[in-house]
């Protein structure tokens, strides 16, 4: 028997989240690959990445489910079911720690509402090493993802213009000029960004300078690619 927040249940299983690399594969830990290695099932973004990724570190024979945006809900039971049975599941994203910006979060909410033991790795992300990495004030930050895309998307833009913190926004290359130009628009041309591409990868880059800078730099490119983290100061640093 264990005793779970006040009250005494049979022995269940456990949810463990994983970061996985957002780059280089020595990024993730030796903890990490030591749940992957022992976990009975791991739910991830992609099986096809994550099967990469296992072979990269010599781990076979696990069973993998995927768990994406678009069946998230629809998983949930089940997988909460295998560990009320006594199963341990490893919960990954394609890069970083799921449950951010990335699928996860509806599992570890009804793991922890099932009682189940949900322990969340130390590990790898995008958000802190762009931000120390940026040369912005690191205190205050607000992690605001990815914008909406269409409805809400300038009514959140001019709700953060009253915000004074770093602001971190998750970018997609194709769109990254389209979110400049509306940071131009709603916080001004003087405004201090720092794109940063490919974090932990071979063509890692912090591009620093004004919002106006950087849209002429990213303008005169051929093309943009990569992981993009964009973020905003609001304050002197």
């Amino acid at each position: 028997m264990i005793h779970v927040e006040g009250k005494y249940c049979m022995e269940v299983g456990s949810l463990t989240v994983v970061p996985t690399p957002v780059g280089n594969l020595g990024d993730i830990t030796l903890r990490g690959v030591q749940v992957l290695r022992e976990a009975d099932l791991i739910a991830c973004e992609d099986t096809r990445v994550t099967g990469k990724l296992l072979k990269h570190l010599e781990i076979s024979g696990k069973r993998l489910i995927s768990l994406h945006a678009h069946n998230e809900k629809r998983r949930v039971e089940e997988l909460i079911q295998m560990m009320e049975s006594g199963g341990h599941i490893a919960l990954v994203s394609d890069a970083g720690t799921p449950g951010l910006s990335d699928p996860g979060s509806i599992l570890i909410a009804g793991a922890i509402r099932s009682a189940i033991p949900v322990e969340v790795l130390p590990g790898a992300n995008a958000v802190v090493p762009a931000l120390i990495g940026s040369g912005l004030q690191t205190r205050p930050a607000l992690f605001e993802g990815f914008l909406p895309q269409k409805k809400g998307r300038q009514t959140r833009l001019r709700e953060l213009t009253g915000i004074v913190a770093t602001i971190i926004l998750y970018e997609s290359p194709h769109r990254l000029l389209k979110l400049l130009r509306e940071i131009n628009e709603h916080f001004g041309g003087e405004t201090k960004v720092v794109v940063v591409r490919e974090i932990s990868k071979i063509h890692e880059e912090y591009a620093r300078g004004t919002v106006v800078e950087l849209i002429a730099e990213f303008e005169g490119r051929a093309s943009i690619k990569g992981e993009i983290v964009v973020l905003v100061g609001r304050a002197e640093s």
